[in-house]
């Protein structure tokens, strides 16, 4: 029995991981209401703790840990252990932390989407309105493009790393403080560079945030246009904001309230990139048209930005470790809760075309609107005045 009882603590602790996920599943309501409030205080503790050193914990802690394993491998292989009882071990330390990453962060893929924190209605949307919404992101990043400093190359010249994860956190703040987005609350903490860059940037990640010691980090070797982009979104993954739809919108929405125009034009060039690419993937003949369209509608400006972004992950991205990464990345989103795994980066267009009609046109139609005036003659008849019936006066006798 001693050779199982790894196997067996494994299989205990993976099936309490699997049934906190059901009774969340089941009871997303009471969840919203209050795990993501008692996680965010967690995440704000350990983004504390991990802040007094400039590297991941988590990076150094997974290299020991692989350094470990290999060495009781090499153990078990000269000194003739059974690999039964090593491989049980194993399974059970994996399950012992993916349970702790449940209770600490986990269940924030069960909780309501921010679409309900910041009371915005999303609909299902035609293909017209996410053209205009798509036009409207892309004249937004052409006024902003034109305004940013670049070089001789015309390539984009942005403020260091540093400079920028001190910058984040004024979005958020301003969203908190004048929308009253508590949502958008938290640890405001600057983010940290990831370690072994080269190696995810050949994977294509650009961006990982860990729950279990609360540190959020970027790829600083990502095109400058979109680092102020994701070092918001990882910050919004460490404020329990889990799903990538919903992590990919709060960046969006910190980014355009920040002051500083890098972060701004980061904001409109991502939210018009992914519009366009939803209009690419609904593969019809209406929205390939609006498509093309769009692209002839981008700047001077905008257009080298968009090539540059494309070519830099066209030249860096390895194909067999993109799809491994991308393999444990959806695995990893579908165990944890979110449904549709990768796809939901790109489910942040559903939000943006839902934020332009509510921020953008309702407010027009508002506008356009002419209130009722009593005393208006154009809007209420005044000249005649009728005594009612009942009213009138009789003259006995008659």
């Amino acid at each position: 029995m001693k050779y199982w009882a790894g196997y067996v603590t494994a299989a205990i602790l993976g099936a309490i991981a699997w049934a906190l996920g059901r009774l969340a599943d089941r009871y997303s309501t009471l969840v919203d209401m209050v795990y993501p409030y008692v996680t965010r205080t967690v995440q704000d503790v350990l983004a504390q703790w991990s802040s007094s050193v400039p590297f991941c914990l988590w990076q150094v802690a997974l290299m020991l840990l692989i350094i470990g394993i290999v060495a009781v491998l090499g153990m078990v292989i000269v000194l003739h252990w059974n690999p039964i009882r090593f491989f049980g071990w194993v399974l059970a330390a994996a399950s012992f932390l993916y349970l702790g990453n449940t209770l600490v962060y986990g269940l924030n893929y069960y909780a309501g989407s921010i679409a309900t924190d910041i009371r915005m209605q999303v609909y299902q949307y035609t293909v017209d309105e996410l053209t205009d919404a798509a036009e409207y992101y892309r004249d937004e990043a052409n006024k902003l493009a034109s305004q940013m400093p670049r070089d001789d190359q015309g390539d984009l010249v942005y403020s260091d790393f540093e400079t920028l994860t001190q910058q984040a956190g004024s979005g958020f703040e301003k969203l908190v403080r004048e929308r009253s987005f508590s949502v958008m609350g938290g640890s405001n903490i600057p983010v940290k560079q990831l370690g072994w860059s080269g190696m995810y940037t050949a994977m294509g990640t650009t961006g990982v945030t860990v729950g279990l010691t609360g540190e959020a980090a970027v790829n600083p070797n990502i095109p400058a246009v979109s680092m102020p982009f994701t070092i918001c979104r990882e910050m919004a993954h460490r404020k329990c904001i889990a799903t990538e739809g919903d992590s990919n919108f709060a960046a969006f929405l910190a980014c355009q309230a920040n002051e500083s125009l890098e972060f701004q034009y980061s904001a409109y060039y991502m939210a018009y990139r992914y519009c366009q690419m939803a209009l690419t993937n609904a593969k019809s003949n209406e929205a390939k048209v609006a498509a093309e369209t769009l692209a002839e509608g981008e700047s001077d400006y905008l257009r080298h930005d968009m090539e540059a972004y494309a070519r830099f992950f066209k030249r860096s991205m390895d194909e067999k470790a993109s799809q491994l990464a991308n393999t444990v990345n959806d695995t990893y989103l579908k165990v944890s809760g979110d449904k549709d795994g990768v796809d939901s980066y790109n489910s942040v267009s559903d939000l943006l075309v839902s934020w332009h009609y509510q921020e953008v046109i309702l407010p027009t139609i508002t506008d356009e609107e002419v209130a009722f005036d009593p005393k208006d003659e154009t809007q209420v008849d005044l000249t005649t005045t009728q005594v009612p019936p009942e009213t009138e006066e009789v003259t006995e006798g008659e």
